[in-house]
């Protein structure tokens, strides 16, 4: 039988390095080739080629239709980036094609469209994922397919006067249990720009001023926001992927952060310019008030591909020999005995209550600190292990006896 006549069937992608997979942009030519091999000769109808590429979300939801009454709502969408056909082999007069025994390659290229395209994704609720397929028709078989996915990563350059601005805010609040006051919390924090790649630490400068009776605990957060929406209806998932703690300040005392750092660790880009999924990150700065709820300061992150060029200023352009820093992709996550807090712990009572009451309030989220999946399909080592607890490093320390420290940290 043909059937038995195929012994692999196989697409090959060209990559300038052997050992790893091959990453495309917008506008970048995807080639290989499509692999048969053969133990003895076969006829060939045809061998077509389909390249896609879609960002997908799904999932449902228990509604309550009286006291005895449910169903299961569910919420889906789908957006098309990619849609190519390719012939590979197919006789003009419709007549068979006859292949010899052995291997047999058939190449293919295609251009990616020049219009952006979104960062390959995998999330709880969605993805966004590119692939191609094959199919082989033979006579009297059954059509073999073979799918293959590749990567796309659209570059994000963190050298552009918006990603460079820096931030920062101050907030307060009166601490109170019950009836009675406890005084003033205050925090202000700084971090030198918006933009920043993974690997990099963000050095937090900030000022804690307690005016209370309590002694305080800062500390600081980066959290990751995935949003899936459909149909109107939005579904987010929140995690912590990286923390710091600080020292404990003690009641009507100040404490300074010059440059305290928080490293970020190999997570996955920024996804802004998706129509139904959104990744983004946040640096949290708060402050933990024993018997009331917590002080918490947010400052916009964008995690990008293309590092801060080390000769550039705030006001410099984008130059043409800047290429995209891949190097997250590779980094192996040393095992820790603990993840990062779950992301519960930081949300503020004043968030949650805010959340719950919009128009169109989100479903339950799942708030646990680990992410399910990569966010890159093919980065093993991310799997079902939580983000590393990384140390922090004080450029100006004190000695231990001149201030008490964080027993919890």
């Amino acid at each position: 039988m043909i059937f038995d006549k195929l012994k692999k069937f196989d697409i090959v992608f060209d990559s300038p390095e052997v050992d790893s997979p091959p990453v495309f942009s917008s506008g970048d030519v995807v080639s290989g080739r499509v692999v048969l091999d053969l133990s003895g000769e076969s006829r060939v109808e045809s061998l077509k080629l389909h390249a896609e590429g879609f960002a997908k979300v799904h999932w449902t939801e228990s509604r309550s239709a009286g006291s005895s009454t449910a169903y299961t709502q569910n919420y889906s969408d789908e957006v098309e980036y990619l849609n190519r056909r390719e012939v590979l082999l197919q006789a003009d007069n419709g007549e068979m094609t006859i292949l010899p025994a052995g291997r047999h390659e058939f190449p293919f290229s295609f251009q990616l469209p020049e219009e952006t395209l979104v960062t390959s994704f995998e999330g709880k609720h969605g993805s966004i994922r590119y692939w191609v397929k094959v199919k082989l028709h033979r006579p009297w078989a059954t059509v073999k397919k073979i799918k293959k996915e590749f990567t796309v990563i659209e570059p994000i350059d963190i050298n552009t006067p918006a990603l460079l601005a820096p931030q920062a805010g101050t907030k307060d609040k009166m601490a109170r249990a019950w009836y009675r006051n406890f005084g003033q919390v205050s925090v202000t924090a700084k971090i030198d720009r918006k933009g920043y790649t993974p690997g990099e630490v963000i050095p937090v400068f900030a000022e804690f001023d307690n005016s209370t009776s309590r002694s305080v605990v800062p500390k600081a957060y980066i959290t990751q926001t995935q949003t899936f929406i459909a149909r109107g209806t939005m579904k987010q998932k929140r995690s912590v992927v990286g923390t710091l703690c600080g020292d404990i300040v003690g009641a009507r005392s100040r404490e300074t952060w010059h440059g305290r750092a928080i490293k970020i660790p190999p997570v996955g880009p920024s996804i802004l310019q998706c129509r139904i999924i959104k990744v983004e990150y946040m640096l949290k700065v708060c402050v933990d008030v024993p018997g009331t709820s917590k002080l918490c300061l947010e400052l916009p992150l964008v995690i990008g591909t293309i590092p801060l060029h080390p000769f550039g200023s705030r006001t410099s352009s984008v130059s043409s020999q800047y290429s995209v820093n891949l190097e997250w992709l590779r980094m192996a996550i040393p095992e820790q005995p603990e993840p990062p807090p779950d992301y519960s712990s930081v949300v503020t009572e004043e968030e949650a209550e805010q959340r719950n009451n919009t128009a169109v309030p989100p479903p339950a989220e799942d708030l646990s600190g680990i992410l399910e999946r990569p966010l890159m399909a093919f980065v093993q080592e991310f799997r079902f292990r939580p983000p590393p607890v990384y140390s922090e490093i004080d450029p100006n320390p004190q000695p231990l006896n001149m201030r008490p420290r964080c027993m919890t940290c």
